[in-house]
Formats: structure tokens, C-alpha cells, sequence
């Protein structure tokens, strides 16, 4: 591709182009997880719509390659690819809340703590995820699970309408009385089907205007097996507005932890409650009443704190390797398995989570949305994380050996948030399962090229 090409397209944009040969190339190319090092032919910094209709069809017209990037994690790193044009939509972070109608206007740059800025003022959230760099946009496409999910559903059973950018340059706004195949395509199927600049969500009012219980409860490594046994049984009798997920991991080393608990290794369940405060006591009395726990944490606060409290332990530029699976029950082999890698954790970020698919999740069919595994369990996710990219090789290993020897436990698929970028069509196929035929379908009315392909790509059918 020509330098004057890309000056040509620089120039009808609003946003940056950026080039290898610009100052801030090493800056703007950098994603959260650092294990990835691309190097695109450019980087549009969009800063509207226009912006993102003038690379799409720049693309199409010069045969580039494009990525897409939102505003948070992709550990995969699939929002930035080699020689392709990378359109950047991490400046497009505007909000719009309507509290009289419950609602939520998104940009697809955001992250989920800025939707929680602007709707927890109101004493409203909509189901998102559980850590606030989250990028909207990503979590969102492939489904979105997170604290709210047992009472309110998925992202995705909140979300009211998208405008999308397509293959071939048009805007389209996709809903239930709008492009409705697109919009079913968009509650699950990743970013697959075009570019999405805002996202509308329904928002609900949580705990004491805005303020929920929640924070974690901790106990020693060496219970993990009755702690675990203790956790899937508690948790489908528990009211849905009670949702904890379970997780394997060192005590950070800093406040607000015990500093004699500090790089301990721990199994512990974080847990959010939702509902009046009035109740709270009666509802959490099974939580704080079992084991011999090293820490309990709950305590009112926001629900935007609580969003946010692994922020600053995971800021971006770390080394990340992630392994998946959904799990339709914590099975005794699955716990024989848990054990044996919690003692093993290479390094103090690294960690193990299980999170919970049910209550109001499992009352949505699984052919309502391209999300499938709703039929209760658990979507697992475990995580080789460190600073050092010496580290890259060991903490890569631990993962792939634990999910290999956990996988025979599981229900076949895995959360599309949490694959990586190698993992292969029949990885996908399964995530989908029997959704992934309509998907492709879909995907050939609306990118029968295939031009939204460096994602978890759902190929078009014209091309299977």
C-alpha cells in the first residue's frame, strides 16, 4: 500500500492515522495483554462514525486487511494485526444515560467503568462483566457475563439496539424491528458482522441506589476441595440477587488485604448482593456462617467500587495466557483437578476463575441468542498472568497443562471472550453449538467476504 494512499485517507478523517514511522506508533500499537507484539500498516484513532465508514470502505477498496479494537482487554490481542489497517474506536467513550427509561447509550470505545460512571449515579447497572477495564464493546458481542448476570441475564438479554458499520461501508441501527437477524447475530457472535459504534442497554436499579454488599471471602488453599463441593451446591439456592464466582489465586500484597496474608495462596468465592439491605443479613448468612474463612470482606459499597477493585492490580502491559471451558457441574474429578493446579500457581497474578450461568441466564432459551450454554453450570476461565515476559513460557505451560487435564470435565465449548487466537474452528463450532449454522448464514448476508475475519471468525456460509 502506498504512503499516499494512507495520507489520503488520513486526511478525510477526524481522528489520527498513525504509521509506523510516527512517534507514537509503539504507543498506539501496545494492547493490554503484552504477550502481543503486532505491528499494523496503520492505526485510525476514530473519533465517529464517519471516521469508522471511511477505513471500512478504505479497506474493502485497497484489499487491506482490518482489525477492529474497542476500548479494553481482547486477550487475544485481535484488535491489532500485522500490516492491517487497525480502526481504533478507544476515543469514541461517550455516555448517555435515560434514567426514566432505564437505559443506557454507549460508544464503542468505552470501557465498562465508564458505563458504570455515568449509571450508578442513578442507582441503575446493566449486566457487565467484572473487572471495569472491560472493553463494552468486546464483552458485550460475545455474550457478557458478570455479577448480574443470575438476576438480570447476560449483556446480551440487556442490549435494545446497536448501529453497526458493515462490510461495505453502510450504517445500519439493528434491533428487534430492524435488521433483526443482524441484531440476534450481534447478542453472542463477536465481531464478526461489522463495526459497532454504540451499543443501547436496558439498566436496573441494584441494591440501596447503587450501593450493593459484595467483596470476597477468602479461606486456606488446603480446604479448597470442601469449599468447593460447599460453593456448587450453595449457589442454585441462593435468591438471585446473591452471585458469587468462584476463583484460585494469591493474596495480593498490599492494602486492604492482612499483610500476613500477602502472596498466601487461597481459594476464595467474590461475592455481590444486590438486593434490599434489609434482607441482607438473612441473605447472607450461609455465606458468612460456613468454614473457618482467613478473610471476610463483604461490605457495602457502590457497585462501581466494587467493578473496579482489580483494576490496579492488572493495569494493562502485563504478560496474559488464557485457557476456557464451560462446565455444566463442578464434578469431584473437576475439584481433583483444581486442587492439584491451585498449589501449583506460577506466579502471584496467576489465577483460576468459575463463574456462574443461571437463575435469569437459564430462563433464556439457548437459540434466543448465538450464546448457547444456558442451561446452568459454569463458564471457566484460568489465566497465566506476570509482569516478566520471562515468565511468558512458565505461566503459558501451567495454563495449557491444567486446561488439559480439566477438559474431560467440561461441556465442550468456552465463553468466545476468553479464546485465544490460535485455538481453531472446531473450538468455535463448539462455543456456538447448534447456533453456529444460523450464525454463518447470517454471516454470509452481511459479510459474505469475510472482511471481519481476524476475530473468533463464524465463516460465511458461502465460503464453508
Amino acid at each position: 500500500m502506498t504512503t499516499a494512499a494512507y495520507e489520503r485517507l488520513a486526511g478525510t478523517l477526524r481522528g489520527e492515522l498513525v504509521r509506523p514511522e510516527d512517534p507514537g506508533y509503539d504507543q498506539a500499537r501496545a494492547v493490554y495483554n503484552a504477550m502481543i507484539d503486532r505491528r499494523p500498516a496503520a492505526i485510525a484513532r476514530c473519533r465517529d462514525v464517519a471516521d469508522v465508514i471511511a477505513c471500512v470502505r478504505f479497506a474493502r477498496e485497497h484489499d487491506v486487511e482490518l482489525s477492529v479494537r474497542g476500548g479494553g482487554h481482547n486477550a487475544g490481542g485481535l484488535g491489532v494485526w500485522d500490516d492491517a489497517l487497525a480502526v481504533d474506536l478507544s476515543a469514541m467513550r461517550s455516555t448517555t444515560v435515560s434514567p426514566e427509561q432505564h437505559r443506557v447509550r454507549v460508544d464503542g470505545g468505552c470501557v465498562w467503568g465508564d458505563v458504570d460512571h455515568a449509571t450508578v449515579e442513578f442507582g441503575m447497572a446493566t449486566p457487565s462483566g467484572f473487572v471495569a477495564s472491560t472493553g463494552v464493546g468486546g464483552l458485550t458481542l460475545g455474550g457478557g457475563i458478570g455479577h448480574l448476570s443470575r438476576r438480570f441475564g447476560l449483556t446480551v438479554d440487556n442490549l435494545l439496539s446497536a448501529d453497526v458499520v458493515l462490510a461495505d461501508g453502510s450504517f445500519v441501527t439493528a434491533n428487534d424491528n430492524s435488521h433483526d437477524d443482524l441484531f440476534w447475530a450481534l447478542r453472542g457472535g463477536g465481531g464478526n458482522f461489522g463495526v459497532v459504534t454504540s451499543f443501547t442497554f436496558r439498566c436496573h436499579d441494584i441494591g440501596e441506589h447503587g450501593t450493593i454488599i459484595g467483596g470476597p471471602v477468602m479461606y486456606d488453599l488446603v480446604d479448597t476441595a470442601d469449599v468447593m463441593r460447599w460453593y456448587r451446591d450453595l449457589i442454585p439456592t441462593l435468591p438471585e440477587t446473591l452471585s458469587g464466582w468462584f476463583g484460585l489465586a494469591a493474596v495480593a500484597p498490599a492494602p486492604p488485604f492482612p499483610e500476613e496474608l500477602w502472596g498466601r495462596k487461597v481459594c476464595m468465592v467474590m461475592w455481590c448482593y444486590t438486593g434490599p439491605h434489609d434482607r441482607a443479613d438473612e441473605v447472607l448468612e450461609p455465606v458468612r456462617s460456613y468454614g473457618s474463612p482467613l478473610l471476610t470482606g463483604l461490605h457495602p459499597m457502590p457497585f462501581d467500587v466494587l467493578q473496579s477493585s482489580f483494576d490496579a492490580l492488572l493495569p494493562p502491559g502485563l504478560q496474559w495466557y488464557w485457557k476456557a471451558d464451560f462446565f455444566e457441574e463442578i464434578s469431584d474429578a473437576a475439584i481433583d483437578v483444581h486442587c492439584r493446579y491451585g498449589e501449583l500457581l506460577p506466579t502471584g497474578l496467576s489465577t483460576m476463575h468459575l463463574y456462574p450461568i443461571d437463575g435469569a441466564v437459564a430462563r433464556v432459551p439457548s437459540d434466543a441468542t448465538p450464546f448457547a450454554y444456558r442451561d446452568g453450570g459454569w463458564a471457566g476461565v484460568i489465566v497465566g498472568i506476570d509482569p516478566d515476559p520471562a515468565n511468558a513460557p512458565r505461566i503459558t505451560q501451567w495454563a495449557r497443562d491444567y486446561w488439559s487435564d480439566l477438559h474431560a470435565t467440561s461441556a465442550g465449548g468456552a465463553y468466545v471472550n476468553f479464546l485465544m487466537n490460535n485455538e481453531g474452528q472446531d473450538r468455535i463450532r463448539a462455543s456456538y453449538r447448534g447456533n453456529y449454522d444460523r450464525l454463518s448464514e447470517i454471516k454470509a448476508r452481511y459479510d459474505p467476504d469475510n472482511v471481519f475475519h481476524i476475530n473468533q471468525n463464524i465463516r460465511p456460509a458461502s465460503l464453508v
